[in-house]
């Protein structure tokens, strides 16, 4: 007698496509809605996993984005230049992403302004820690604010693909109108106003998505977008319950949240990085000594598979192309390349420093 179920493929039974498959050759992509071409120029924001990607993605010879380029030295790095496409730091929440765009283009202007340090210098509320020695001015900080979010403008406009890696659902907030940081006020800085907690539903956080895609393709009507979830499991918790159970309500959400995305929206693809290190068929391996870290066999793994399936044939030339990253329309080095100086840029360490 057949059923439902008799004429399925391997990949529709756990057996088969779970723990009968080598965890090395482990690869759950079925198909993909859209790959991205050699010549495509490719920006990425995120969590702290985002900047593995967006390394990867350079050193591979992607048409790795960046529109806020800073100097060719060695510092550079520490400052956060070639981190990300601009020098925007993490994004770990979807209304953080909101705001960034809604910031660029003028159509959000939060009270915060700066934020004090105990050493006397200012820092930027929305990306306190790009900055290694701080801003000795609210001035100073102001107008490289102003020039920075010129260049996140660009990076809106110019990317051909946006990836975009989903990080946290606690977010801490303004009082008086609603923004968001990546860091609560008194980590690292001092905040001038009157703050809340706050833990996103998959309801506004769905809402926040599809308002972000939809003023993105108003300035790129073109941009395609790939959404992925953080493995990174949360350093710490607001809510009064233990933080593992914390990190599964966040990462369960942001997972749906991808999906209902993915489903909805046009040209918008889910990358299950979020699976492939968390999955039982990884039996931890993944993860360095503190059980949080992704490994460097875990992040070769995802991009492993992100190649094999967003190139759609490609990687090989790739590779053997001298890599090079798309700086404000010109072709340079990319400072992500450079092995010994790249350092994750993780705001949210600063919790539990």
């Amino acid at each position: 007698m057949s059923n439902p179920y008799s004429n399925l493929p391997d990949r529709a039974f756990w057996r088969r496509a779970v723990s009968s498959v080598d965890a090395a050759k482990f690869d759950p992509i079925t198909e993909v809605p859209f790959t991205i071409a050699s010549g495509d120029k490719v920006a990425t924001a995120g969590s702290c996993f985002a900047q593995h990607i967006s390394r990867t993605l350079a050193k591979e010879g992607f048409g790795y984005l960046i529109t806020e380029a800073g100097p060719q030295s060695a510092g550079a790095i520490n400052q956060s230049y070639g981190v990300f496409p601009a020098r925007f730091g993490n994004i770990y929440s979807v209304r953080q992403l909101l705001q960034l765009f809604q910031r660029a283009y003028g159509l959000f202007n939060p009270a915060d302004r700066a934020w004090l340090r105990s050493d006397g210098k200012y820092v930027d509320p929305f990306r306190p820690q790009v900055q290694e020695v701080g801003f000795a001015t609210p001035e100073l900080l102001e107008a490289d604010r102003d020039a920075h979010l010129i260049a996140v403008q660009e990076m809106f406009e110019n990317c051909d693909i946006f990836i975009f890696t989903l990080g946290l659902t606690e977010a801490w907030c303004s009082l008086e109108d609603g923004a968001v940081f990546p860091l609560a006020p008194g980590v690292v800085a001092e905040g001038m106003g009157e703050y809340k907690f706050e833990n996103f539903s998959i309801e506004a956080m769905v809402n926040d998505l599809s308002r972000f895609a939809g003023m993105l393709r108003e300035v790129n009507p073109e941009v395609r977008m790939v959404l992925t979830v953080s493995p990174v499991p949360l350093i710490a918790t607001f809510e009064p319950q233990h933080v593992l159970v914390s990190t599964t309500y966040s990462k369960s959400a942001l997972r749906v949240v991808a999906e209902i995305a993915a489903r909805s929206l046009k040209d918008v693809a889910y990358f299950p990085s979020y699976e492939i290190i968390t999955g039982p068929q990884a039996r931890g391996r993944y993860y360095a000594e503190d059980l949080r870290e992704v490994t460097p066999d875990g992040v070769a793994h995802v991009m492993s598979i992100f190649k094999r399936h967003f190139l759609d044939g490609k990687a090989e030339a790739l590779r053997a192309a001298l890599p090079r990253t798309v700086v404000s329309g010109s072709s340079a080095p990319s400072l992500i390349e450079r092995e010994e100086e790249f350092q994750v840029v993780c705001d949210e360490e600063a919790l539990d420093a």
